[in-house]
């Protein structure tokens, strides 16, 4: 098994929305914001290449968004498709996109336009992957969510039967090839985890927004956006002190230049970064 990291692109979230709880006089010495009090955060996709399979976990916000919607993310740097073409690889090479969760960060680049502004899948040649309690509370989103998912991101995939469910189940699920599902409720309800190996020896957990940075590891440091951060608090605990454990690394989605981290405890008994870098660097 192949896994290899892809930018998908960057953009600029509220920093208090990201830090929550935490006051900005902390937070803002971690990822300075601008004068509106934005923070850039990155994209990052996996590509996981095993047996005949090409699996793009997470598309980034792709290029559907208004004029309105790109003044107010900030959208910029290499799309999926970007990246891709430096890597020489096709969309069409791609079998499956497994879709951690149905927010425009994540999903958006799942569809594009064609040139008769019919949308249409990304990637045609693949099955994408999600869970019905998810889909359906996306589909009808309570009003703190409801910003977040854009049905043209995620209903025809559906709709042109594009879209394969996921049992969502309590315990962690094999999913295919060594690769497990963990399923999470804090920051939307049944958001897909991914834990996979990466060589003979490590495997890596793909935190999507339950912890999408380095800063993310606090305790305290619960996404404003998260409809349970209660449940978040827990699950965060459960993974970190499973990677403390392990030795797994932990690959961080929005962290806006740390690929992967391993992490460990200081003397404060305090979850923090032992070593990091480029993915490819961590699996030597």
């Amino acid at each position: 098994m192949k896994v290899t990291s892809v930018i998908s692109g960057y953009f600029k979230l509220d920093g208090g929305a990201m830090f929550g709880v935490v006051p900005k006089k902390l937070w803002q010495k971690l990822n300075p914001p601008d004068a509106d009090n934005l923070c850039t955060w990155s994209m990052r996709s996996i590509l996981i290449e095993t047996g005949n399979r090409k699996i793009l976990v997470d598309t980034g916000i792709g290029n559907k968004q208004s004029e309105k919607f790109r003044k107010m993310f900030y959208p910029h740097g290499n799309s999926v498709i970007d990246s891709f073409r430096e890597m020489a690889i096709d969309p069409r090479e791609i079998t499956d996109v497994f879709l951690t969760h149905f927010h425009f960060d994540h999903v958006g680049g799942a569809l594009k336009f064609d040139e008769n502004g019919k949308i249409i899948p990304t990637f045609p040649n693949a099955t994408y992957w999600s869970n019905s309690i998810h889909y359906d509370w996306a589909f009808d989103p309570n009003p703190r969510e409801e910003a977040s998912f854009l049905r043209e991101n995620f209903v025809p995939l559906k709709e042109q039967g594009l879209l394969q469910m996921i049992d969502v189940q309590k315990d962690d699920l094999l999913w295919m090839d060594d690769i497990n599902i963990r399923f999470v409720n804090g920051h939307t309800m049944a958001m897909m985890l991914l834990d996979l190996p990466i060589d003979s020896n490590k495997r890596m957990w793909y935190g999507a927004d339950l912890i999408p940075s380095r800063w993310h590891i606090r305790r305290p440091y619960v996404l404003s956006y998260d409809v349970q951060p209660l449940y978040t608090l827990d699950e965060k605990e459960r993974l970190l002190s499973h990677l403390v454990n392990s030795g797994d690394l932990l690959f961080f989605e929005h962290d806006p230049e740390m690929e992967c981290a391993e992490i460990s405890k200081d003397d404060r008994n305090r979850f923090v970064i032992k070593k990091h870098g480029p993915l490819e660097e961590m699996v030597k």
